[in-house]
């Protein structure tokens, strides 16, 4: 567990050496200058609107820099050659596939602190209230959905040639589920047999990632949804999260270094 824990905190560490971390301030400083020009309207629907596309910003640079960062790190390794040091001190492959799963992960949950508290103090002093249970509900949600991408994009990088391929087709694949996943069950419905078994089946084996999507408690002020559905969705997330690893795991482990 040391060992994971050590290669987690280099690829934390890594995340500030790179452009992503000064990517997270300049879209960090546009959501506030976004959130800064409601000083010149007073309707609540425009400040709604403003609100949720603060939100949506959030979601897709969390999208862009979590994929980007995890689909780097093992192909890395092998093309800096500093997977051989790494495997020899002797460290297995299991844990590096943990630590680098931990260290995106984590990095992950640095970006969304820093985004989500930017955005919710600047949306308190225009609304002059903040719901906190619900503004750590949606962190919350989306840090264990980001913990699916992740493990997702951590399997793609043992299972294609180049990153940009993988962070491709991993950001396909992601936006296909968040904006289709919910709807597959009635597409299945008016297919018919086989297609219809097929679809079904594809739509209870993808990982519903827009179930973690609960920014409307954030733009409506709403309360919070109830503490025990929120858990039964992290375990959700995290049985997911624990597939992709294990399967990262097995192809990994029947791979040549070289």
């Amino acid at each position: 567990m040391n060992n994971a824990l050590a290669i987690a905190s280099v690829v934390v560490k890594e995340l500030y050496r790179r452009k992503d971390f000064y990517v997270l301030f300049v879209l960090t400083a546009l959501i506030t200058l976004l959130m800064g020009s409601l000083n010149f309207f007073n309707d609540d629907k425009i400040v709604r609107y403003l609100k949720e596309i603060c939100l949506l910003l959030i979601w897709i640079s969390a999208l862009a820099i979590a994929v980007g960062t995890t689909a780097r790190q093992i192909p890395a390794e092998r093309e800096n050659r500093t997977i051989f040091p790494l495997l020899a001190k002797p460290i297995s492959r299991g844990q590096l596939v943990a630590g680098k799963f931990l260290g995106c992960w984590l990095a992950c949950g640095l970006v969304l602190i820093v985004f989500y508290l930017f955005f919710g103090v600047i949306s308190a002093s225009r609304e002059h209230q903040w719901a906190a249970a619900s503004y750590f509900q949606a962190l919350w949600l989306h840090w264990w959905m980001l913990a699916v991408v992740v493990a997702m994009a951590l399997l793609g990088s043992v299972v294609f040639a180049a990153p940009s391929s993988n962070a491709t087709i991993c950001l396909v694949v992601i936006l296909g589920i968040l904006l289709m996943g919910r709807h597959l069950n009635q597409v299945a419905l008016q297919l018919a047999e086989p297609m219809n078994t097929v679809v079904y089946a594809i739509y209870f084996a993808l990982p519903h990632l827009e179930l973690f999507d609960v920014r409307d408690l954030v733009v409506h002020n709403w309360d919070p949804i109830n503490w025990l559905v929120c858990g039964g969705a992290t375990l959700y997330a995290a049985a997911y999260a624990v597939f992709f690893l294990f399967a990262t795991w097995l192809v990994f482990l029947r791979q040549p270094l070289a």
